[in-house]
């Protein structure tokens, strides 16, 4: 594998371009300062007065209603979300863009998924930090980078590769590292990490652990300090040195349980299921799925996120969380 540098990037291929970002929220908000102050020509597409419009202007950022944004731009940076691409597209870009406008995705669901189609001469890229819009504007600031992946999926131009990555170090990617992958390994390894660890599995099995100690008679504020408050400590762990440095910092007797237990609680059923969910993914049933629970009014999403907010850990932390001082914002005294 290949880590690309600012070094290996050709920065003439959007030498004098005018990106306009669509989208103000967390990656938007960051890819527009970033590449404003990389010297790029830079318009945020946002409704005029609303939180995007108000949060660009405070940025000095340029601001356009979307169809006029997009009208004259080079590249279309479209940060939206993946449920609102498709209209956005239909409706705003493929009338407005010009012939041989670079469109750019953070995500590749709504191209890999067919939500998308991209008239055929423009350039189909992809850039997505891998990490969150404050951390990718924050590291940018301090003269880092956020490592981020890569991919092409049209290439109208011949010279789409080199646009891609020109947009990742004007964004502070290169610093940090690139990645080149392809729009289907992006997309169905970003929702097979959400859904099977990340927010899926994680949640699941921190419910499940606080769920057991209280059905076997234990405190629920002891439970939830020890299968949710303490999970961060080990996360950063992970974060800062893999699970080496996870071994490193844990006492003898937390690391002999770790490689006792662990396989006792992930096991191959659990592995099976995890095959269960990447299937989904990369058939298309998911995505085929989470476009009908849209298109219906999203009954099923919403009940199953309710009884998430409802579950009895989000009390018990709620009121645990209220005496940590630190987790409060700091105010101007």
């Amino acid at each position: 594998m290949k880590v690309y540098t600012n070094d290996d990037v050709r920065t003439d291929a959007l030498e004098g371009a005018r990106i306009a970002v669509l989208g103000y929220g967390s990656q938007g908000r960051a890819h527009a300062q970033n590449l404003r102050d990389s010297g790029y020509d830079v318009v945020a597409g946002v409704r005029k007065g609303g939180k995007g419009w108000t949060n660009a202007r405070a940025d000095k950022i340029d601001t356009a209603e979307p169809e006029h944004a997009v009208e004259g731009a080079d590249l279309i940076a479209f940060l939206t979300p993946d449920m609102a691409q498709e209209a956005i597209y239909n409706e705003t870009i493929a009338p407005k863009a010009k012939k041989g406008a670079t469109l750019l995705f953070a995500h590749g669901f709504s191209i890999h998924y067919g939500r998308v189609q991209p008239r055929a001469d423009m350039d189909v890229v992809l850039v997505a930090p891998k990490g969150p819009g404050d951390l990718v504007r924050r590291e940018f600031v301090r003269g880092r980078g956020v490592p981020s992946l890569f991919a092409v999926h049209q290439d109208a131009s011949g010279q789409a590769r080199d646009k891609a990555m020109a947009y990742a170090k004007g964004n502070g990617g290169a610093t940090g590292g690139l990645i080149e992958t392809s729009f289907p390994e992006e997309t169905e390894t970003d929702l097979f990490g959400e859904q099977a660890v990340l927010c899926g599995g994680a949640k699941e099995l921190v419910m499940a652990g606080y769920q057991t100690l209280v059905d076997a008679g234990y405190q629920p504020e002891v439970a939830y300090f020890e299968c949710m408050h303490e999970l961060k400590l080990i996360v950063d762990l992970f974060y800062e040195g893999g699970i080496s440095k996870m071994h490193d910092f844990i006492s003898e007797t937390a690391k002999y349980g770790a490689v006792a237990s662990g396989p006792r609680v992930i096991t191959e059923e659990t592995r099976g299921r995890m095959r269960e969910v990447l299937k989904d993914i990369q058939s298309g049933n998911f995505a085929r799925d989470w476009i009908l629970e849209n298109q219906a009014g999203k009954p099923r999403y919403n009940a199953m996120l309710n009884a998430d907010r409802n579950h009895p850990i989000e009390k018990t932390g709620a009121e645990l969380r209220s005496r940590m001082a630190w987790l409060k914002q700091p105010t101007n005294a």
